[in-house]
């Protein structure tokens, strides 16, 4: 499996990439949980990275095409991967092509993962998390059984501070402005698939698998 997975935030991209990632024994790629994790190590590629960061730059798309570069030498990736969140912008798009094409790994398809914005400002409204467990609630579709205590360890539940209204309204506006033309791009290119991302997590990861990879 070869795929990437495009979608707003919210749309469940890191969910069912994990999933897919880990029945198919590819590697998951997340360039923001890879970013983090360079800087967390100290490594050169985290130090150049964390120079931006701190100055509250974008971090250039060279130094996440290494980053990308650097993850597609392990051994899960040559087995196959599964892109979550990235490319974000259709240079980004541009110069992981060109890797693939140079590593002869290329795409077998692009799962965008349609949700409409009303239900992702719902979504990320109601959701509560456990600061200890790590474990996320919905006050409405996915309560807790005693409200406000996480139900694996007993922690109080929170709101995450970005999980307001206001926030997730401008991350969507970014989506729509930065990311969403790579749709057309990838659309253009005959990799594009659909999928409906308000059905429940085990529908999705069914309709992703049919779309990668048609009759299987």
């Amino acid at each position: 499996m070869r795929i990437i997975l495009l979608g707003p935030p919210g749309a469940g991209k890191g969910t069912q990439a994990a999933a897919l990632a880990r029945s198919e024994g590819v590697a998951h790629i997340s360039t923001g949980d890879i970013l983090r994790a360079h800087v967390r190590q100290g490594t050169e590629l985290g130090r150049l990275a964390k120079g931006y960061m701190d100055r509250g730059e974008l971090v250039p798309d060279e130094v996440i095409l290494g980053i990308v570069r650097e993850r597609m030498q392990e051994e899960d990736a040559r087995r196959g991967y599964v892109f979550d969140g990235f490319p974000r912008t259709v240079v980004q798009a541009d110069g992981l092509g060109r890797l693939l094409d140079e590593l002869q790994r290329p795409l077998e398809a692009v799962v965008n993962i349609a949700v409409p914005d009303e239900v992702l400002v719902d979504r990320a409204v109601g959701r509560r998390a456990c600061p200890k467990c790590g474990e996320i609630y919905h006050v409405r579709n996915r309560p807790p059984r005693t409200p406000g205590v996480c139900d694996r360890c007993g922690a109080e539940l929170v709101q995450r501070d970005d999980d307001n209204e206001a926030t997730v309204r401008n991350r969507l506006a970014v989506y729509h402005r930065q990311t969403a033309p790579l749709i057309d791009y990838y659309r253009e290119r005959g990799l594009l698939r659909e999928v409906d991302g308000t059905r429940s997590v085990e529908e999705v990861s069914a309709a992703i698998r049919a779309a990668a990879v048609p009759g299987r």
